[in-house]
């Protein structure tokens, strides 16, 4: 049985769609869009909870071809993330790809082609496979005992229940980017509230400005100023994590600003010296990601909020036991952020050329990815939530470099009249001994002060090897340029179906250039 589609993409979140919409160009018109969730918008569909926003600036987190001009805010709140999504899908018309509440438990590499399994029982085959199942996709219930036995509500970040915490005695655990939302929103309602703080963050000032009306207007007249606005953000963005956090080794000054910054908004709103202290966070400034609020630390100036910073003994039926005392409460929320390297990398069971197993490949011979995309033994596999993919504060840096890596890979394969392709283990090989030596001689995650930041940045080996330790614009000329040579290209087996693919479209710089076509 030949494949049925083009592609089949597991994930309806921007990763997806920017998947879909790359492909389409392409001329794959025939896609399959699974997602176990009942719409589209990954993380910004699922994620519901009180104070949700975009924790970089909104300009920066968007398509950079599909701006959009109606931002509210300087940091868009969650639903306007979601209406993007919605609309984004509707103008490159992906709904009609789109198959919600379908989880996908394996894949298969068959002869030329992939067999994807759905958790209903189904097999569905195309000649390509996209994973885009996102790098926080699986959520983190905390390993500790008794949590099972409380008998009040609890409430999950990404599971968000609308329950009424008037008056309520409330606990959250976590104090990560999502917390630092959540928290001064709690902070209005409960009647007490206690947050369990396992590390605390570095949390710089928000300028969280409404954008006006004009301003809005003038962004939808005359696209090149809402374009030179994203510039200005991602200049910041790019200051703040890449040159301060990748190139740390240069560029140590820049780190230590961005922390003397992040102190003197600590000294700003918190008055006493001991809660200054355990809000302030041991480790270096990016061993962990950092975020922007201007009300976190002003909520635990309030009297009805305590930090607790002692290590959870055990949960009972009515409370949370410490070694400093027992706290009664009414709700548990678990801001706890999500399981990456366990339970993510993959998400589900992915076997490739010779049975090999991509999940147990990666825990036995190190976290690795071609480009944060291809990897050798799994042919026409395209992984995009990878390790070394991540670039940059914004996920739409990381998608679009994606996206251009796509084009440049499928332009030569059709050149070639291929339609398989698979890296060589050479180029992967050297581009993991690159990644590691960059990490190793330059980042902090090398040489600052990581270890005690229980950052999700690092997998369980102890590696940093999430984030993709370049520039960002390294990253997207590696993206347009990686020689040709790095991947092999094999037609279509004898009786399999042909994949039509129509470049007509293209315009002249998604062609490949004349040197790389040997």
């Amino acid at each position: 049985m030949g494949p049925r589609y083009d592609a089949v993409i597991v994930g309806a979140g921007f990763g997806g769609m920017g998947a879909a919409i790359q492909l389409k160009r392409l001329g794959h018109d025939d896609l399959l869009i699974l997602d176990r969730e009942d719409d589209l918008g990954g993380t910004w569909h699922v994620n519901r909870y009180p104070g949700l926003a975009v924790d970089i600036p909104s300009s920066t987190y968007s398509y950079s071809f599909e701006p959009n001009p109606h931002w509210s805010r300087l940091f868009a709140p969650g639903e306007e993330l979601k209406r993007y999504a919605e609309h984004v899908a509707r103008k490159y018309d992906l709904r009609r790809s789109m198959r919600f509440g379908t989880a996908v438990t394996g894949a298969a590499w068959h002869e030329d082609h992939w067999r994807v399994t759905t958790d209903d029982g189904e097999t569905v085959t195309a000649r390509y496979l996209v994973t885009a199942t996102g790098f926080l996709s699986q959520p983190r219930t905390p390993d500790i005992a008794g949590i099972g036995t409380f008998q009040g509500k609890v409430i999950h970040t990404a599971a968000w229940d609308s329950v009424n915490l008037t008056g309520k005695r409330v606990a959250i655990i976590g104090t990560g980017a999502t917390a630092v939302q959540l928290i001064p929103e709690l902070a209005k309602t409960a009647a007490a509230l206690t947050v369990y703080q396992r590390t605390p963050i570095w949390v710089s000032p928000k300028p969280d400005y409404r954008v006006p009306r004009p301003l809005r207007r003038l962004f939808a007249a005359l696209p090149v100023v809402q374009r030179a606005v994203r510039l200005v953000g991602s200049t910041i963005l790019e200051m703040m994590m890449i040159s301060g956090v990748v190139h740390y080794k240069q560029l140590r000054v820049v780190n230590r600003i961005a922390e003397r910054w992040c102190r003197a908004h600590l000294r700003r709103q918190v008055s006493d010296p001991e809660l200054r202290r355990k809000l302030t966070p041991d480790y270096s400034f990016g061993c962990k990601r950092p975020t922007f609020s201007n009300d976190y630390f002003r909520a635990f100036t309030q009297p009805h909020v305590h930090l607790e910073t002692a290590t959870i003994d055990h949960v009972d039926a009515t409370g949370i036991v410490t070694a400093g005392g027992r706290t009664d409460i009414d709700v548990l929320v678990l801001a706890t952020g999500f399981n990456l390297w366990d339970t993510n990398f993959p998400a589900f069971e992915i076997i490739g050329r010779d049975g090999k197993d991509l999940g147990a490949w990666w825990r036995q011979h190190r976290f690795q990815a071609y480009e944060g995309m291809t990897v050798p033994g799994f042919p026409n596999l395209l992984s995009l939530n990878s390790p070394y993919a991540y670039s940059g504060l914004s996920y739409f840096t990381t998608i679009e470099c994606q996206m251009k890596h796509v084009r440049r890979l499928f332009t030569a394969m059709h050149d070639r009249g291929a339609a398989v392709f698979e890296v060589t283990q050479q180029a992967n090989d050297e581009f993991l001994g690159r990644m590691r030596k960059k990490v190793a001689e330059n980042s902090v995650f090398s040489l600052g002060q990581c270890s005690t930041a229980h950052s999700y940045y690092f997998n369980q080996h102890g590696e940093a090897t999430l984030l993709r330790p370049t520039s960002t614009i390294d990253a997207h000329r590696a993206a347009g340029r990686f020689p040709l040579a790095h991947y092999n290209f094999a037609p279509i087996q004898a009786g399999s179906e042909p994949v039509q693919a129509v470049r007509g479209a293209l315009g002249p710089e998604q062609g490949v250039r004349e040197g790389d076509r040997a």
